[in-house]
């Protein structure tokens, strides 16, 4: 494409698409030209914020020869049509994840997009933070040796609307979904062959009565052995808490929690006292989202693959079934990531 700025139709002003469309006005390769929602009064006042074109069919975007990328952050049960018709139509695309709640869904359109070769961005995030990251090119570099364990924590600071909640696909394919990314991430070609999962409500009564969880833990291994421990919870006193640590035979990494300050405070009564940890996901990741922009930039410019693409966003959901299927066995279930 070869662009000094790239053209974008938003798809999706909900929460998530507010938090996009305020890092692609803030990004200077990036033109919002159209948005879309199916609340056409949200539509026309974002179009009017945006300085952009309100559209109310998505077909204006995906056949307009101006519009260069489809950033889907509508509603999940949107994504794979927009994604179809957005690869028909030669359009890069971004979508957020999960790609669908539905992984024969998802095979299905894997087979459809086949031949014509789309460029997908999948918005799993937590790849393109720093430190994240950094883990990943130690690893590859040999730092800690030969990869043992792989060790993610991941808990919000408080959980989401009953509304939202009851939609979200449950915890695994809407929260965990980004560690099982994360954990390939790590693992490389080494691909994971059985999981183990567990889930717990204790005191907040409403995931029970939607039949999902505040608490939940996988225990995955790789065909080579390597083993994965993913813990999440739905709530977090002390807020957003968000490690990685993988061990090996020569040492260990640990990405830690980023805070509000890097002060720490010493005094009589006590030591060690550390500024609070950021509270909101949009904080904690906000140079990952910008990073993931600049990838989706050397996308519509090189001809380079996308750091998360379609597979990765197809694996990930078939690890959350599996985690939802090992819940109802109490066994370890078998996986087979082909």
């Amino acid at each position: 494409m070869g662009k000094n700025i790239v053209n974008v139709a938003l798809f999706g002003l909900g929460r998530i698409g507010q938090m996009h469309a305020e890092n692609l006005l803030s990004h200077s390769k990036f033109k919002i030209v159209s948005v879309y929602d199916i609340n056409k009064n949200l539509t026309k006042k974002f179009a009017k914020k945006f300085k952009c074109l309100s559209i109310k069919n998505p077909n204006i975007a995906m056949k307009d020869k101006n519009t260069d990328v489809i950033f889907i952050a509508s509603t999940t049960s949107t994504h794979l049509k927009f994604i179809i018709d957005a690869a028909k139509n030669k359009k890069i695309v971004f979508c957020e994840k999960p790609l669908d709640l539905s992984l024969e869904k998802i095979e299905k359109c894997k087979k459809k997009i086949k031949k014509y070769n789309p460029k997908i961005q999948i918005g799993f995030n937590r790849r393109y933070d720093p430190g994240h990251k950094l883990l990943r090119n130690n690893l590859l570099k040999g730092k800690i040796g030969n990869l043992e364990k792989i060790i993610i924590t991941s808990r919000d600071p408080s959980p989401p609307s009953i509304n939202y909640l009851k939609s979200s696909g449950g915890i695994f394919k809407d929260m965990m979904i980004h560690d099982f990314d994360l954990a390939r991430f790590y693992a490389g070609k080494d691909e994971f062959e059985s999981i183990f999962a567990t889930g717990s409500n204790l005191y907040d009564k409403k995931f029970s009565k939607i039949k999902d969880f505040e608490l939940a833990s996988c225990i995955l291994k790789t065909k080579k052995g390597i083993q994965c421990i993913i813990t999440n919870s739905r709530h977090c006193s002390f807020g957003y808490d968000q490690r990685v640590e993988l061990f090996g035979t020569k040492g260990m990494l640990i990405s830690d929690n980023k805070r509000e300050t890097e002060t720490t405070f010493y005094s009589k009564n006590s030591t060690n006292n550390k500024s609070k940890l950021l509270n909101f996901f949009i904080e904690r990741y906000s140079e990952a989202y910008k990073l993931q922009l600049d990838d989706l930039f050397m996308i519509c410019n090189k001809n380079i693959k996308p750091m998360v693409n379609f597979e990765d966003g197809r694996k990930s959901l078939a690890l959350a079934d599996k985690a939802i299927k090992s819940i109802k066995s109490k066994k370890f279930e078998k996986i087979n990531l082909i």
